[in-house]
């Protein structure tokens, strides 16, 4: 059996109304369109799965990696706790338009309607153009018989909160909680592996054949969380060390700036790592192998490698595992 190794995957690319071509770059196949809204970087999804770019083992699905390796992929507790379903979706999101308002389900609701984990997600702001905003949550408080009535009214937009937003920023989207990415704004997504979504608003959008998108005000009004939230996280930012960003039962997302070099030690860890690349072009070292680890790249690690060292003059990185 191959030893495992520092793995990358070929992106997976989404063509969505709102979508610009800021990641076009990632495939020679898309070089025509400006609708590209999302890479899917490391997925799991049923349709959607990642297939590996790097090394002896490129080709092979990250199921069929699953299957062969569980344990040694994800750790032991993960390996019991999700068996052969990859528990996280990585993304990068680039949106040239602003998304639908929208929420995601909690696992009790997803698994019950559709078979599938909730979505709780978090973002970190790579790039954010001019006054550029998301919405999150409603800017004061408001019932559910409130929400009915803005819905009927078509007024809900007025109702929600505007955020304006920098590169650096993170931000925690809980389930049931109303968010949207506005225009102009590229980020990384670390999600549980789900594709459930609620829209309840699109901005009266219509495309190329004049049809409006579906909504789902029925299924968002039992999801919907009315209590308010604070999205925003803040964190350090201590060099060549990982800070905590945003720790929960889903996913453990650290914020790692680097000058130089920089080792991390994964020997206590039971469980899989994933490096997202923030920053610049840098270098990943693993068992005296180098391999190019370039601007919004992504490597998965699996949890039976020990420990690795990054080399960048200045970069940053956030790192999650669970």
């Amino acid at each position: 059996m191959i030893k495992l190794y520092p793995l990358k995957f070929k992106p997976i690319l989404k063509e969505r109304i709102w979508g610009g071509n800021a990641l076009n770059y990632k495939s020679d196949n898309v070089s025509s369109t400006d609708k590209i809204g999302e890479s899917w970087e490391l997925s799991g999804v049923d349709g959607s799965v990642s297939v590996i770019a790097n090394g002896p083992l490129k080709g092979k699905s990250l199921v069929e990696i699953l299957k062969t390796y569980n344990e040694d992929l994800l750790g032991v507790t993960n390996y019991k706790r999700f068996g052969e379903e990859f528990p996280l979706l990585i993304k990068f999101i680039d949106a040239k338009e602003s998304l639908s308002v929208q929420l995601h389900p909690d696992d009790t609701i997803a698994r019950a309607k559709h078979g599938c984990m909730g979505k709780t997600e978090m973002w970190y702001i790579m790039q954010a153009k001019g006054d550029a905003f998301i919405i999150a949550d409603f800017k004061g408080e408001i019932s559910k018989q409130d929400y009915i009535k803005l819905v009927e009214n078509n007024t809900l937009k007025e109702a929600l909160k505007y955020v304006n937003v920098k590169p650096g920023d993170f931000y925690f989207i809980a389930p049931g909680l109303i968010h949207a990415i506005g225009e102009g704004v590229m980020l990384a997504e670390i999600q549980q592996t789900s594709d459930i979504t609620y829209r309840i608003y699109d901005w009266d959008r219509v495309d190329d054949q004049g049809n409006s998108r579906e909504l789902h005000q029925q299924e968002a009004l039992d999801a919907i969380d009315f209590s308010s939230k604070e999205p925003k996280v803040e964190y350090q930012q201590n060099k060549n060390i990982p800070n905590e960003v945003v720790y929960n039962t889903h996913f453990k997302t650290d914020y790692l700036p680097v000058h130089k070099n920089c080792s991390l030690d994964f020997s206590e860890k039971d469980s899989f790592n994933i490096l997202i690349n923030t920053g610049p072009d840098a270098k990943l070292i693993c068992d005296g192998k180098s391999y190019d680890f370039k601007s919004q790249e992504t490597y998965l690690l699996p949890a039976v490698i020990s420990d690795i060292e990054l080399k960048v003059d200045k970069g940053e990185f956030l790192l999650v595992h669970i």
